[in-house]
């Protein structure tokens, strides 16, 4: 049993170190600069990559940062109100070709916002439409037939959790803004006790 756990942690190992830093470094430097002029990051994606964006936003947040989430599908619907020029869009899409997600970027691309893809597909429809595009390998799910997201959305979850780490350290976090946003639960004592 704990050979699997093993063997999925190599394929996330692998996964991470795809990732190019030049790339993921320009993504934290446009972050910072949307927040810095009073924009907000915006998450989006499909399916199980939901909570994956929920989890960037609530991180976001709880550091004191515009953030908020986009349903890929229910944008269409009237939830496009939320982007605002300048403000930037991460759409997660392990494909690149998810029919919800190309129309989303071509409606979004009309606006004046900065739009990053973060995908496992080097040739898709959307790596050839967006210019910001963070291409992770994968070489397999961990599931049985390697179809279930599911070591693709720990490494999405991994990436944005990272971007927004380096935000909080590129805009020098301060313990005291974090502290004011958790006064309560056991993080909240915490902080009082050693804060």
């Amino acid at each position: 049993m704990i050979r699997y756990f093993e063997k999925q942690m190599e394929e996330l190992n692998y996964s991470i170190h795809s990732l190019d830093e030049n790339i993921f470094e320009r993504w934290v430097e446009d972050a910072t600069e949307a927040l810095e002029k009073g924009h907000k990051i915006i998450a989006s994606g499909l399916g199980k990559n939901v909570p994956i964006c929920e989890k960037f936003v609530g991180s976001m947040i709880s550091m004191g940062y515009e953030a908020c989430f986009l349903h890929t599908n229910s944008a269409v619907h009237g939830d496009m109100g939320v982007v605002k020029d300048g403000d930037m869009v991460i759409l997660l899409t392990k494909s690149g070709e998810t029919e919800e997600s190309v129309n989303l970027v071509r409606l979004l691309k009309q606006r004046r916002v900065n739009i990053w893809l973060l995908t496992f597909e080097k040739e898709s429809t959307l790596t050839k439409e967006i210019d910001n595009v963070i291409v992770m390998d994968l070489r397999h799910e961990g599931d049985l037939w390697n179809v279930m997201p599911n070591n693709s959305t720990t490494i999405n979850l991994i990436m944005l959790q990272g971007l927004a780490m380096m935000i909080a350290n590129k805009m020098k976090l301060d313990i005291g803004q974090f502290k004011r946003n958790h006064p309560g639960g056991q993080i909240g004592k915490k902080l009082r006790v050693q804060f």
